[in-house]
């Protein structure tokens, strides 16, 4: 029997990120569900000052709830010519939780008038994970400028204006695969791979 792995999100690219990040490194015997497959439990506010923090209170609050191991992300854009804003605000910047068209159009805005040089911003994620009594965070980065108007279709978020260093398209135009290898949460998921494997053989 594979053992359950509780993944605090109910974005199935977010299952399927992890699923596939898995299955490449051969990590087998872990069957990975997310919020929508197991009972209903109070979810906290993200209330941390950083990635780090909400991660693991999501993990912490995941595990106590269902009794699985969990793992859990906070990520979000750190653009440069906003000292580091959004941040731990990026779901919310324009106002609701997860509007995506908001929350892209008023960054397009506050940029408005920056060149096209200082116009810097990486993604972050943080992921944790929480199980047996051990608690693992990881942090990953990726590096990029911010386009003058959004492009493509995948993704979500910010990724229609998130154009990463090196390249000329923006992550909403990179196949599913290609952005799990560059990413911010792809590299933090990979940096939990060694915990994550001592989880399968347990």
């Amino acid at each position: 029997m594979p053992r359950r792995i509780l993944v605090a999100s109910r974005n199935a690219k977010k299952l399927g990120e992890l699923r596939r990040i898995l299955a490449e490194a051969g990590v087998a015997g872990l069957e990975v569900v997310g919020l929508d497959e197991v009972p209903p439990f109070p979810e906290a506010p993200e209330t941390g000052a950083t990635f780090e923090e909400n991660a693991l209170a999501k993990a912490r609050d995941g595990a106590a709830a269902t009794g699985l191991a969990c793992v859990a992300d906070d990520s979000g854009l750190a653009v440069d010519a906003l000292n580091g804003m959004p941040g731990v605000l990026s779901a919310r910047w324009g106002g609701r939780h997860g509007d995506d068209g908001a929350n892209n159009d008023l960054l397009l805005a506050q940029l408005d008038d920056v060149p096209d040089a200082r116009r810097g911003a990486r993604f972050v994620s943080a992921c944790a994970l929480v199980a047996d009594g051990h608690e693992v965070v990881t942090v990953g980065e990726w590096p990029g400028v911010i386009a003058r108007k959004p492009v493509g279709e995948g993704g979500f978020g910010y990724d229609p204006l998130f154009v990463p260093e090196g390249g000329s398209v923006s992550s909403a135009q990179l196949t599913p695969e290609a952005k799990d290898a560059a990413s911010h949460r792809g590299r933090a998921l990979r940096a939990l791979l060694p915990a994550l494997a001592e989880l399968a053989e347990a």
